[in-house]
C-alpha cells in the first residue's frame, strides 16, 4: 500500500510538472496533489484500521467462543465424574450396609444360641453374669470373647481348676462344641 502511494504522488507530481508554465503554479498543483495523496493515504489507513479493528473482534469472539466450549466441556466432565463417584459410592455404601447386615444376623444368631447356652450358668454366675460363682470366681459379664474362649477350653479339656472349680466347669462345659463355646463366649462378652 505504502508503494502505491509513493508512486501515485510520484506520478501526481511529474503531471504536474511536465504540464505547468510557471512555478507558483507547478507549486500550488504540488500541493494540492499531495493534500490528494494525504487524503488518499488517510482514508487507506482509516480503511485498514477498520478492516484491523474487524478482525480482532472477530478473533476476540472466537476465542471467548472456544474458551465458553471449554468451560461446558470441563464443566460436563466435571458433572460425569462427580455422578460416577456418587454412584460408586452408593453402591459401596449398600455393600458394606449389606456385609454388617449379615454380621449383624450373625452375631444375633449365635448371640441367641449364647444366650439359651448361659441358661445353665445363671444359677451360679448371676442372670447378668455379675455375680462371683460360689464367691470364688471373678465376674465373667464383659470379659473378652477370646479368652472366654481359651478358658471355657482349658475347662472342657480338664486343664483349667481355678479356685476348685475344674470339675464343675468341665461338667458345664464338656459336652459344648468349639461352636457352642464360642456362641456362649460371645454372649458372655457383651454382657455389661
Amino acid at each position: 500500500m505504502n508503494r502505491i502511494i509513493v508512486l501515485s504522488v510520484a506520478t501526481v507530481a511529474i503531471l504536474t510538472f511536465s504540464g505547468c508554465d510557471k512555478g507558483d503554479k507547478a507549486a500550488e498543483t504540488t500541493k494540492q496533489a499531495t493534500t490528494e495523496v494525504a487524503a488518499a493515504t488517510k482514508d487507506a489507513a482509516t480503511k485498514t484500521v477498520a478492516a484491523a479493528k474487524e478482525t480482532a473482534t472477530k478473533a476476540t469472539e472466537a476465542v471467548k467462543e472456544s474458551a465458553k466450549k471449554a468451560v461446558d466441556a470441563t464443566k460436563e466432565a466435571a458433572n460425569d465424574v462427580a455422578q460416577k463417584a456418587k454412584e460408586t459410592a452408593t453402591k459401596a455404601t449398600e455393600a458394606v450396609k449389606e456385609t454388617a447386615d449379615k454380621a449383624k444376623a450373625a452375631v444375633a444368631g449365635t448371640n441367641d444360641k449364647g444366650a439359651q447356652l448361659f441358661n445353665k450358668c445363671k444359677s451360679c454366675h448371676g442372670p447378668d453374669g455379675k455375680t462371683k460363682a460360689l464367691g470364688k470366681s471373678a465376674v465373667i459379664a464383659g470379659q473378652s470373647a477370646d479368652d472366654l474362649v481359651k478358658k471355657l477350653t482349658e475347662y472342657k479339656a480338664g486343664t483349667r481348676n481355678v479356685a476348685g472349680m475344674g470339675t464343675l466347669m468341665k461338667g458345664q462345659v464338656g459336652n459344648m462344641s468349639d461352636e457352642d463355646i464360642k456362641a456362649l463366649a460371645n454372649y458372655i462378652s457383651n454382657l455389661k
